[in-house]
């Protein structure tokens, strides 16, 4: 495929039954069946980080599955993301699941080569730990990126165990790295006991802002959205999901639920409201279908999934040609 040709969409659901074929995300083709993409949609099974409650390693397939409903036109941004730049399903990143060490560094030379093709990625896990190789690939593009954090947890802790990379700590080390601009940091949908008040006070010294899941109830997704919309500015963004964000009734399937959380309306609704906002890259993480009755979880997360396709699409497709752009809606 040359970068003159019309994107390739999703198969035609008219044609061929939804539950028949591959499950590529959306039914998206694979990207040796492009050659070439803007946005890559790549899964990373891998839980060895996890603390409580393992599973996520299948997350990436089960919303895969889950995304097989998705059609090609998004009302809710007016696009048709799929017309308006070329999107594909990477497959997946093969982690060692006995050394996380090993497992990050993999993880995060394979984001490069994905990156320097050009594409953007929407990466499906796989646990919270994937975060931070990501979060460094996408770094040495665009230097220290805006991160909008969606979680029931901080995931700002030092270390479990001993243990430096986990899902509860990578947003930690990424401060510490340097590839976070750490004046537009933001975590939104927190909730839920802490170890100690020293949490809070440690997440602020390090530069973030707290959206809780009660803010967004009492204040509204619009009001929510424009205080993130002004946070971030026009830096590069990078935003992660922990689908654990949502509460347990609309997310049952992930390894660490807690009670209050926002509702699937709610999560789509200020992603939408920051389609302006220059996103490069995204990943939503911590789907476990084991715990996941009537892939509830994984039909959320696709939407969500979608949403950010969505914006990385449509900025893509402005990028080269507005009136294209317009054109393709």
């Amino acid at each position: 495929m040359s970068s003159t040709d019309s994107p390739r969409g999703p198969i035609d659901s008219s044609r061929v039954p939804r539950y028949a074929g591959p499950a590529t995300f959306a039914r998206l083709p694979r990207l040796d069946e492009v050659g070439r993409t803007d946005v890559a949609v790549v899964g990373v099974p891998f839980d060895t980080g996890v603390s409580y409650r393992p599973g996520a390693r299948f997350g990436g397939n089960a919303i895969r599955e889950a995304s097989r409903l998705l059609r090609p036109y998004n009302p809710a941004q007016d696009a048709s993301p799929f017309a308006l730049a070329q999107v594909a399903d990477a497959g997946d990143i093969a982690a060692n699941p006995f050394n996380i060490n090993e497992a990050v560094e993999t993880i995060e030379g394979a984001a490069d080569d994905l990156l320097g093709t050009g594409a953007r990625l929407m990466t499906l896990g796989g646990d919270h730990t994937i975060a931070l190789p990501l979060l460094r690939s996408v770094a040495k593009k665009h230097g220290p990126v805006a991160l909008l954090h969606f979680d029931a947890h901080l995931d700002t802790w030092d270390t479990y165990f001993g243990a430096e990379y986990t899902h509860g700590t990578p947003f930690r080390r990424a401060v510490e790295e340097g590839i976070l601009d750490t004046s537009a940091l933001s975590h939104v949908g927190t909730r839920g006991p802490l170890y100690g008040k020293q949490d809070l006070t440690d997440d602020e010294k390090m530069g973030f802002g707290i959206v809780t899941s009660a803010d967004v109830m009492r204040r509204g997704v619009d009001e929510i959205a424009d205080q993130l919309r002004q946070r971030i500015g026009d830096r590069p963004l990078y935003i992660s999901i922990d689908i654990d964000v949502l509460d347990p009734a609309h997310a049952p399937g992930t390894g660490t639920p807690e009670a209050g959380g926002l509702t699937s309306r709610e999560l789509l609704e200020i992603l939408r409201g920051l389609s302006s906002c220059h996103l490069v890259s995204a990943d939503l993480v911590e789907v476990a279908p084991a715990y996941d009755h009537a892939e509830i979880t994984s039909v959320a997360a696709s939407h969500a999934a979608y949403e950010l396709t969505t914006i990385m699409s449509r900025q893509i497709a402005a990028s080269r040609s507005p009136q294209s752009a317009e054109d393709a809606k």
